[in-house]
């Protein structure tokens, strides 16, 4: 059985229901099942200030989660165009496992969510993957043979799944968008 890590960050819920539609869709890939794992919120202060284990959602990701995994799915919302400070924390402090080469070859594919439609989806994307290409992944993106990254008016592109949350999102596209979502999971087949 494939072990595909799917690690996130959520401030608001948005981030974590994708990450809950790639699981589900890795799940449904026979050989695989999904593991999903967040990171605790970074504070001003130095000293930990987050419960060992979160209140509610995924377990915490630890750094053996890593090791084990046959391929990782990262998701964070865009802050700035870039990856929220949790998660830049956390892939930070993996040095350890890129010296031992530990997800060397793996496969890889980014995920993210904005407040708004020109909010940095890509360039989150991208800085995404620079941590990853370093680790010596495999990134695979979204093909435009994906016939609904055509379609979509919520947000989606080439460089992995995106979503617009917040006010000016329609609420639709959960429902517009998840059948691409779920089958993002089905590309974790060709890796076996």
């Amino acid at each position: 059985m494939l072990d595909i890590l799917v690690l996130y960050y959520s401030q608001h819920g948005a981030t974590r229901e994708l990450a809950r539609l790639i699981a589900r869709g890795v799940d449904g890939v026979p050989g695989c099942q999904a593991r999903l794992r967040t990171v605790p919120k970074v504070s001003a202060v130095c000293e930990a200030v987050e419960p060992a284990i979160p209140d509610g959602g995924a377990p915490y990701v630890e750094r053996q989660d890593l090791v084990d995994c046959a391929g990782l799915a990262l998701g964070s919302p865009t802050r700035f165009g870039n990856m929220a400070s949790a998660m830049k924390y956390f892939l930070d402090g993996t040095s350890g496992e890129w010296m031992q080469g530990a997800l060397a070859g793996k496969p890889a594919c980014v995920f993210t969510s904005t407040s708004s439609l020109h909010g940095g989806q890509e360039a989150t994307l991208l800085t995404m993957m620079v941590p990853l290409l370093h680790h010596g992944m495999v990134i695979a993106g979204l093909p435009y043979s994906e016939a609904a990254l055509l379609a979509t008016q919520t947000g989606g592109t080439p460089y992995g799944v995106s979503h617009l949350a917040g006010r000016r999102a329609t609420g639709r596209s959960a429902s517009t968008r998840r059948p691409w979502r779920w089958r993002r999971g089905s590309g974790w087949r060709s890796w076996r």
